[in-house]
């Protein structure tokens, strides 16, 4: 298993109206090529402006796939003009992770 564990903070005080933007016009295109994320999280406590999801794959190749089925979807395209235009995102960080040896994941 592979999971891309990304890492959103936004600028102070536009959390909300990003996460408003992505669950509009985001998730479900996003959903429909990566199937249902691990987790998708906001701060509660420390960094209140960002947030998490984690997206599970077999491996690099089906990472690979799905993702760039995701990036030729017009519909993605769309959104991410959206986000970017809104400009609530400060910054992005990806970690793609896998379990240890005595861990077996449940996901």
């Amino acid at each position: 298993m592979l999971y891309d564990v990304r890492t959103y903070t936004c600028h102070p005080g536009k959390i909300k109206k990003h996460l408003a933007l992505y669950a509009e016009h985001g998730f479900d295109v996003q959903r429909r090529h990566l199937g249902e994320p691990l987790a998708y999280m906001q701060t509660e406590t420390g960094d209140v402006n960002s947030y998490v999801h984690i997206w599970v794959y077999e491996d690099a190749a089906d990472r690979a796939r799905k993702r760039a089925a995701l990036q030729s979807d017009p519909e993605w395209a769309q959104y991410l003009i959206r986000s970017a235009e809104a400009g609530c995102l400060l910054a992005q960080r990806n970690q793609l992770m896998t379990p240890v040896s005595f861990f077996t994941p449940k996901a």
